[in-house]
């Protein structure tokens, strides 16, 4: 089980879209003491440099947002109704220990399920949720929550057989912290180039931190960490996926977005260092903060690595140890090699 203090503090800090700033802060506390700066803007990006007078510029992006619920209003029985933040699946919802964080700590909840209530026609939809926090009145409620409170399950880090692991929102959690000991390695490799580390905010909503981040660091070419689905479990398909698989390594993306020169480059350094890499494909935009960073400025070339992930925007997503330490490496590798590698003209 990958034991890592900032890993865990990531997965269990609450990140809901449009609520990052806790995820910000334990981005900061972990990563001052190895970064040559670290920034933040009004929206919550929170952005490590090494070498921040160096050329070129590489940014790195992974989103710290998670999906999740916001508090809308409260029933005269004390019942918390919602509304979704990002691609919330409300059919997994009933049932469920929920926390609403609040400015004086999270409340506990449940949101509240019975038999029938999965009979209902045209199925489950976020208006239909009521989270109980333990009391019965309107007032009692307000009294511990406002709406906009922010709403996660309440679910922790697992390790599970097999070297694999289980957590909420390791998407995007997990390509934070892998940006982040990339760029650790890449330190101690004495990379020259500039290299930006950001954890972006909004991408589960609007993807604006991603936009702000690229248009203010203005970088040469950007590296995008995202997850990406796997066939590897019940109810996917490999024609939409690819073959990609738990264990089976980083993954790579064809897609009309990302840079068949930066592709090579990357696949260079799986071969120098011994990675193994998945291949999936795009038929247009990736759906990811790439497509933002790709438009920004008069254009920037990104390259997308994704982490295999299973049952994504579910209470409890399912990651790999291998395939993290792996794009750990593939990353620093192609930053500690980049001006090698660019220098060989490959495109």
């Amino acid at each position: 089980m990958i034991d890592n203090i900032f890993l865990k503090e990531l997965l269990e800090t609450a990140t809901v879209s449009g609520y990052e700033e806790a995820g910000g802060e334990v981005v900061r506390r972990h990563m001052e003491p190895v970064s040559d700066a670290v920034l933040s803007d009004d929206i919550g990006d929170t952005i490590c440099v090494l070498n921040p007078d160096a050329s070129p510029r590489i940014l790195m992006t992974a989103h710290l947002d998670e999906i999740g619920l916001m508090v809308s209003a409260v029933t005269e029985k004390g019942r918390l109704t919602a509304v979704r933040r990002g691609g919330i699946i409300p059919a997994v919802y009933p049932g469920h220990q929920v926390l609403v964080m609040t400015g004086n700590g999270p409340v506990c909840g449940v949101v509240e399920s019975y038999r029938d209530f999965f009979q209902k026609k045209g199925g489950v939809d976020t208006k239909d949720l009521l989270i109980d926090i333990g009391v019965d009145t309107k007032e009692d409620a307000l009294a511990l929550v406002e709406p906009g409170s922010p709403v996660v399950f309440d679910t922790g880090m697992r390790a599970m057989a097999g070297g694999r692991f289980s957590a909420r929102a390791l998407d995007d959690r997990l390509g934070v912290y892998i940006i982040m000991e990339a760029l650790k390695r890449a330190r101690e490799r004495a990379c020259t180039c500039g290299v930006y580390s950001a954890a972006t905010v909004g991408e589960e909503t609007t993807k604006n931190g991603a936009y702000w981040t690229a248009c203010r660091v203005k970088p040469d070419l950007a590296i995008v960490v995202d997850v990406t689905y796997t066939c590897d479990c019940t109810g996917t398909s490999m024609a939409e996926t690819g073959d990609v698989k738990l264990g089976g390594g980083p993954v790579l993306c064809n897609s009309p977005i990302v840079s068949k020169r930066l592709n090579r480059m990357m696949r260079a350094c799986a071969d120098s260092a011994g990675i193994r890499v998945q291949t999936e494909a795009a038929s247009a935009l990736s759906y990811t903060d790439a497509d933002k960073v790709h438009f920004a400025q008069e254009g920037m070339p990104v390259v997308l690595v994704s982490i295999p992930l299973r049952y994504m925007h579910h209470p409890a997503e399912v990651a790999d140890e291998k395939d993290v330490e792996d794009c750990i490496v593939l990353i620093a590798e192609f930053l500690a090699r980049y001006q090698e590698l660019d220098g060989a003209k490959q495109d």
